[in-house]
């Protein structure tokens, strides 16, 4: 297996008494995308700015690695292997979209002929070819965020840190955003994504770490993390009484609906689960019309692991939503 793009072991930060990260450990694998989620001032743009060598660490923190380069060591090959999308806008107003894309070229020290190219590339790739001569102070908000990205890939960066890229954008914009995002990562880049969106990491994180209180309660994929939280269940529906009638005498730990012909179990709907609950009507020799898995959502996760870093232990309401 590939290096990961990403290894930090034991990251810890504070400013005077404060702890802003208590020693957290974050693996990326690469050309995946990682989404740290937590409050404001959780401490994600600390994170964020440590790891693309913007602040150093706590000398208490373990080995930290980006690209295959030690942080502390060896910055300079850190910065050179990545690139980074802060909250606000690096693109410069005064000047065009085009002069913004050339000036990072100069920055990256490309020959004048490779930026030229690079830059009409990459204003072609994000829709911006038309509006390149233009200042990039008359720029919608999605523009110029598909502008700072573009800026950020002059240097062919391996690893991408995008913090709340897509913050205060509309809709549409936010979805061609996260567009942008899974083409970056098909063409080979790791992303390291921070959002306060839950639906976004929902959508394009393969693995998701919550921090809160300088800690990361819990990580994994969306799906994982759903199943922390009690409250999921497995909703059977009948059209036949009788079926309805000899099913719910199998399935005696189900709540029944006889109005609704409805049996609802208890469950985390892994496919072990559902199996089980199959074969157990198929022995009874009956079927239902129609079964839907009910789990909570990124919403209840998040709360559930900001408001305490252990999981309630009374189960969440189910939610009558499929998710």
């Amino acid at each position: 297996m590939s290096d990961p793009a990403i290894a930090a072991n034991g990251l810890r930060k504070s400013y005077g008494e404060t702890t802003v990260l208590d020693g957290i450990d974050i693996h990326v694998p690469a050309g995946t995308i990682y989404s740290l989620l937590g409050p404001n001032g959780a401490g994600k743009t600390t994170a964020v700015k440590i790891l693309s060598t913007l602040i150093s660490p706590d000398p208490a923190s373990g080995p930290l690695r980006v690209g295959g380069h030690d942080l502390t060591t060896d910055p300079q090959a850190v910065r050179a292997a990545i690139g980074v999308t802060g909250q606000f806008s690096a693109v410069d107003g005064l000047i065009t979209g085009e002069e913004n894309m050339l000036l990072m070229a100069d920055l990256n020290h490309l020959p004048r002929g490779e930026g030229r190219r690079v830059t009409a590339e990459l204003l072609e790739r994000f829709d911006l070819t038309q509006a390149a001569k233009k200042p990039a102070s008359t720029y919608s908000g999605g523009m110029k965020r598909r502008l700072d990205i573009a800026m950020t890939l002059v240097g062919n960066p391996k690893i991408i840190f995008l913090d709340e890229p897509t913050t205060g954008l509309d809709p549409r914009s936010r979805h061609t955003m996260w567009q942008i995002i899974r083409e970056l990562v098909t063409d080979g880049v790791t992303v390291f994504l921070t959002t306060q969106y839950l639906e976004e990491a929902d959508q394009l994180a393969d693995r998701i770490a919550v921090l809160t209180n300088g800690k990361i309660a819990a990580q994994g994929s969306a799906e994982e993390l759903k199943r922390l939280i009690p409250g999921g269940h497995v909703q059977l529906r009948f059209t036949d009484p009788a079926a309805y009638q000899t099913a719910a005498l199998t399935l005696r730990e189900a709540t029944r609906d006889d109005q609704a012909l409805t049996l609802r179990i208890p469950s985390d709907g892994t496919q072990r689960e559902l199996r089980t609950i199959l074969d157990r009507l198929d022995a009874a020799g009956t079927e239902a019309d129609e079964l839907t898995v009910h789990t909570p959502d990124l919403d209840d996760v998040f709360f559930a692991l900001t408001s305490t870093t252990s999981i309630p232990a009374q189960p969440a309401q189910p939610k009558e939503a499929v998710r």
